[in-house]
């Protein structure tokens, strides 16, 4: 690895902490995370020059929040583990243990997928200790004051019966999955987003603000360490778990082993019970019971001394293919999503805490290639997504599925792309992707109408005023409505939008013919057909064969064009257009081939010309504009604040003109 891939990783690693750590909206799994984590720590043992203090090898991940409280500074800092994936990991580091403390025992539990809490008590009485403070884990050395959403919690004792002036524990709260679908369930039921993960929901339900939502959510806490306390539960961790339960503590479920043997076989049986526990967990924690041992076996900064964490591999499930689901993307892409099922509990698949139901099918060939169909049963593991990836097939189904020739949405016949396995609606109305079929229709480079843009579009097509792009020249009949309503604004705002849609009716053809969005058709090649023809009409009427005689104008793109006007709805938004009265004609040519031939690229500011104006120029008359300077460009156009480009032309020795000197070129 060099140093730029390095630091690309680091940047990878970086982005995924953010998403788990303080967005609680992870996209990769735990052990794909771990994966890339190990690669960073590979990479910096082999240079260890390399390694910076904003390394994530070096830091622990979160930042502290303030939706549910105020920051507070942690009395004992809330550490990591190290992560090892391996069986002989585990059986080294025990050893390495035992080398050097014979006597040494282990402590295996299930790591909770949770969140982390640390959980500060004082003494209150004379036999009695009172919760103080409730905290999140943070960066791992500042957290979030949650006292308020602790106290709702039912597994957390408000008091505990002991004498001891000071008692800090730490713990994982959870939500089980009963809890997680009830959420959901009753999300769905109220046309709201569900929830990802267990994990998620609990973080997010920790940190709002009202604690009657925490106490009707039914979070949970296991209790996992005693922080910081009196001598007789700092010695042994075992003995310290067991003094908690017996003060009815939740603690987690934990075994005592004594050699590497017996610390496999636990973790062992704490994966073979992962399916059947009512919560989620990630792997097993194996830590050094005698407390003072562990300083003896420090794992850097970021990570708590004397422990291990053991992640399993990612885990798979049968399910069956209870039906495909066709669907339609912004772009007009079809898209398959299969609806499965466990096969062996007729129920969602749980992977990595997860309820999987749904699975991405990608395209027809895909679907093919996998054999996917109806009551066909397939492998998936969870990976990365919240939809999981589909493995191999077990058992083939009768039939494999072929996708629909008509659009679900509207009804149009769809368009398979060339060379390519995706398969589109090219309806410019049909309804799943008008918003943006308009958005584009109304941007800079189309019809340039200031102020309508992507979200104002959105809410006229919501209150149905848009149904095509056509209808935007009808918004007019509706000012009063639509100043009424304040979905443009006010007055003087609905009159400026109204204002720029009716000034966008005099374009040139070349923004209408981009404008129409049509596949393969961008501005270049619009202008570049617009010299051919007089008018959009006349385009209309246009063959195949007459529009490959045209440079640039290759098979596919002439075939897009035939296909887009010979659809009748197309037709029909075309003479609602020039009915409207918006340009269709060319009218007189005075475009030249003055600039044929050369490459110009504009830099800086001219003293009359906008950038995009002198774009236009060079382009009207023969010449291509582009944006960066090259061995192929002719000429560099440079105004005030010039900058790199300037140096970059005068470098490879391209001549460089001002505005004047553009001018004067275009002159006859």
């Amino acid at each position: 690895m060099n140093l730029d891939e390095y630091n690309e990783l680091k940047k990878t690693i970086t982005h995924h902490m953010d998403l788990y750590y303080n967005r609680n909206e992870p996209q990769i799994t735990d052990y794909e995370y771990d994966r890339l984590m190990q690669k960073l720590k590979a990479a910096e043992a082999e240079h260890p020059e390399w390694v910076a203090p904003d390394s994530p090898s070096q830091i622990i991940g979160g930042t502290a929040k303030r939706e549910a409280g105020v920051k507070i500074v942690h009395n004992v800092p809330m550490l990591s583990i190290e992560d090892v994936f391996h069986y002989e990991d585990v059986t080294e580091w025990v050893n390495k243990v035992l080398a050097v403390h014979p006597d040494a025992q282990f402590s295996v539990e299930q790591k909770i997928d949770g969140l982390s809490m640390t959980l500060r008590y004082r003494k209150s009485g004379a036999d009695t200790m009172r919760l103080e403070t409730a905290e999140t884990r943070g960066d791992g050395f500042t957290g979030e004051d949650v006292t308020a959403n602790a106290m709702v919690i039912p597994s957390i004792r408000k008091t505990i019966s002991a004498s001891y002036d000071y008692l800090e524990l730490r713990g994982e709260v959870y939500m089980t999955h009963q809890d997680f679908e009830r959420f959901n369930e009753t999300q769905e039921k109220n046309g709201k987003k569900s929830a990802a993960n267990p994990r998620n929901l609990a973080a997010g339900t920790l940190r709002q603000l009202d604690p009657s939502i925490t106490r009707q959510r039914g979070l949970r806490m296991f209790v996992f360490n005693v922080q910081d306390g009196p001598a007789e539960l700092m010695e042994r961790h075992d003995r310290a778990l067991d003094w908690l339960s017996g003060r009815k503590i939740a603690t987690v479920s934990h075994t005592l082993c004594s050699s590497p043997e017996e610390v496999l076989q636990a973790i062992t049986r704490i994966g073979e019970q992962r399916d059947g526990l009512p919560y989620d967990i990630d792997g097993a924690v194996v830590k050094i019971d005698q407390t003072a041992y562990r300083a003896d076996f420090p794992a850097g900064s970021k990570y708590s001394a004397g422990h291990i964490a053991y992640k399993y591999p990612p885990e798979e499930r049968p399910v069956v293919m209870e039906s495909i689901e066709e669907t339609v993307g912004r772009t007009g892409k079809i898209g398959f999503i299969g609806h499965v099922y466990d096969r062996e509990t007729g129920k969602p698949a749980r992977l990595c805490g997860t309820s999987v139901s749904r699975v991405t099918l990608h395209n027809q060939d895909y679907i093919r290639d996998m054999k996917i169909g109806i009551g066909g049963v397939y492998r998936i593991r969870k990976s990365g997504d919240i939809i999981p990836k589909l493995m191999g097939c077990i058992t083939e189904p009768e039939t494999v599925y072929e996708a629909s020739r008509v659009c679900p949405i509207c009804g149009q016949m769809l368009i398979r792309e060339e060379d390519t396995a995706d398969i589109r609606c090219v309806n410019p109305s049909c309804p799943a992707q008008l918003t943006r079929t308009i958005s584009y229709f109304t941007s800079r480079n189309c019809m340039d109408i200031a102020g309508l843009g992507e979200t104002l579009v959105d809410e006229l097509v919501k209150e149905k005023y848009l149904k095509n792009y056509a209808d935007i020249y009808c918004l007019k009949e509706y000012r009063e409505e639509l100043i009424e309503k304040g979905i443009i604004g006010k007055e003087k705002n609905t009159d400026k939008v109204l204002a720029a849609i009716e000034k966008s009716k005099s374009n040139s053809p070349v923004r209408l013919l981009t404008a129409l969005g049509i596949r393969n058709v961008g501005a270049s090649t619009a202008r570049e057909l617009m010299k051919h023809f007089h008018s959009i009409g006349e385009l209309e009427e246009a063959a195949a064969d007459d529009l490959v005689r045209i440079p640039d104008i290759g098979d596919t793109t002439a075939r897009d064009i035939v296909n887009f006007f010979s659809n009748e709805e197309n037709r029909a938004i075309l003479r609602r257009l020039a009915e409207y009265g918006v340009n269709m004609d060319m009218g007189e040519d005075d475009t030249t081939d003055r600039l044929a031939g050369l490459t110009i690229v504009v830099t800086g500011t001219l003293p009359t010309l906008g950038r995009s104006e002198a774009k236009a120029l060079i382009e009207k008359n023969g010449g291509k504009c582009t944006g960066s300077v090259s061995g192929k460009t002719s000429y560099l156009v440079a105004g005030e604040a010039a900058g790199s480009k300037l140096e970059k032309a005068q470098a490879l020795g391209i001549p460089v003109i001002d505005e004047a000197g553009l001018l004067a070129m275009l002159k006859d």
